[in-house]
């Protein structure tokens, strides 16, 4: 595993061709104006490093908005651009986390994990 990157919002690792996104607990005070910049460091890492599979890891949170759910398509829609075989999942995600990716139907969009190693391992196993 290569040096995870990070900022105050973000935690990015990667498993060989796997990236790893881990928002971190501060998403969830944070302000929607105050995403995009921090998200930065994500859209960045997803254009240099063009990774063929991608884990939302949402251990760390318990609830967002939409302005987060808007990042995490996007995210979702640059790795399709690049490589429409490239597998996009969420990991780790709370009651409430669930219940909302349900409600707006991307758990229809993304395989949900109860953990980043389920993930990973589902991943590497295709």
């Amino acid at each position: 595993m290569a040096e995870p990157l990070r900022n105050q919002s973000f935690l990015i690792e990667r498993h060989g061709d796997i990236a790893v996104i881990v928002p971190m607990p501060e998403m969830e005070a944070m302000d929607d104006s105050f995403i995009e910049p921090a998200a930065r460091l994500v859209t960045d890492f997803l254009r240099e490093t063009e990774p063929s599979a991608l884990i939302f890891d949402l251990s760390k949170v318990d609830f967002f908005g939409s302005q987060f759910l808007s990042f995490l398509l996007r995210c979702h829609k640059r790795i399709k651009d690049r490589d429409p075989s490239a597998v996009v999942v969420v990991a780790g995600p709370s009651k409430k986390a669930r219940e909302l990716l349900h409600m707006v139907a991307l758990d229809t969009l993304w395989p949900l994990y109860d953990s980043r190693i389920e993930a990973i391992n589902a991943l590497a196993s295709d």
